[in-house]
């Protein structure tokens, strides 16, 4: 079994011949047994406090290297064309602690998250669209993402 030791992070100079497909929270845990997506047994073995981005290259104890893949997985898209409304919904669910991915621009703004029957009435009672799709899910880092303190 490959055991993947080291996130060498997104690298254009790398050739890699298999993918690995991780949903959301998948992306998040250090230690996991995983399935390449050829099908092959493997493991992460990775520092703890990381989140794998799609394009990541990890490297395994006997070099080998694989590109990780954000699986499309079940989320709610709520759309809406208004800024105003997008920005009140970014924040109502944010401020729930929910992770969120925001994309678009003008006609076509969205905002993205787990199914959560709360947060999807909340969307919908502030006039956006409600749609159920299985895509990639790329919340935001947050704030304090690789945030550090330094004394000086």
């Amino acid at each position: 079994m490959l055991e993947f030791i080291e996130n060498l992070g997104c690298r254009q100079d790398l050739s890699v011949s298999q993918t690995l497909s991780l949903a959301y929270e998948q992306r998040g845990k250090a230690r996991l047994r995983v399935k390449l997506d050829s099908g092959e047994e493997a493991g992460l073995f990775l520092k703890p406090g990381q989140m794998l981005r799609g394009g990541d290259i990890l490297r395994a104890v006997d070099g080998a290297m694989v590109k990780v893949v954000c699986k499309p997985e079940a989320v709610v898209t709520a759309k809406t064309t208004d800024w105003k409304n997008i920005a009140t919904a970014c924040y109502h669910v944010g401020n729930r602690h929910a992770p969120i991915q925001i994309g678009g621009c003008g006609e076509g703004m969205w905002l993205r998250f787990a199914p959560d029957p709360i947060l999807e009435e909340l969307v919908e009672h502030l006039n956006l669209a409600v749609t159920y799709e299985t895509a990639p899910f790329v919340p935001e880092n947050g704030a304090y993402h690789n945030h550090r303190h330094t004394a000086e």
